[in-house]
């Protein structure tokens, strides 16, 4: 498949490489971080990228520009970006494994069972509600564990708990879609 420049350089295309772009630095502003300004600017670019993340789906949708690039470049954004998170709060937070280890299920759940249903010629229509609604939760513990690391341990659990269960409801709630469409001839 050829992909045309109109169709490489959509606005939703160039959101999506501009959040893979914040990666690398959000990760080093964040690894090199000395003091609360560091941090707060490493949530900023969270925030930025969360940002882009929302309004690329909104303007494909509300301009017709939904292209099979941004189908892919999307979510591996999404996905990039989720991992430098909790990959660089791993070493902050005693217990962000249990949300890198859900993060993990979760996302080999799913591109493992949506790579078998492509090759028989079906797939998920997008995410759903209850996935989005995973993504700003998760998005907003983090951005609050990044900007403000000077919480308390015990605030900082709750909020790794609360991202936990809509982690984990959002992996439950997707495998019913994913039956649906295995039992769809």
């Amino acid at each position: 498949m050829k992909l045309s420049t109109k169709e490489i350089f959509t606005i939703p295309n160039i959101l999506s490489y501009i959040r893979l772009l914040l990666i690398p630095i959000f990760v080093y502003i964040y690894v090199t971080s000395d003091g609360p300004s560091d941090y707060y600017i490493a949530a900023i670019i969270i925030l930025i990228s969360g940002l882009t993340d929302l309004f690329d789906g909104l303007i494909a949708r509300k301009f017709n520009q939904i292209t099979e690039l941004g189908k892919t470049v999307d979510p591996v954004a999404d996905k990039l970006t989720q991992a430098a998170i909790v990959g660089c709060l791993m070493f902050r937070y005693e217990y962000m494994w249990i949300l890198v280890v859900l993060l993990v299920v979760k996302e080999l759940f799913m591109g493992i069972n949506g790579l078998i249903l492509l090759k028989k010629g079906r797939k998920l229509d997008g995410a759903m509600w209850f996935g989005k609604v995973s993504t700003a939760v998760f998005y907003a513990a983090t951005f609050i564990l990044i900007g403000f690391p000077e919480i308390s341990s015990q605030l900082a659990t709750i909020l790794m708990f609360i991202t936990g269960i809509f982690l984990g409801l959002s992996f439950i709630l997707y495998i019913p879609e994913f039956l649906k469409l295995y039992r769809n001839k």
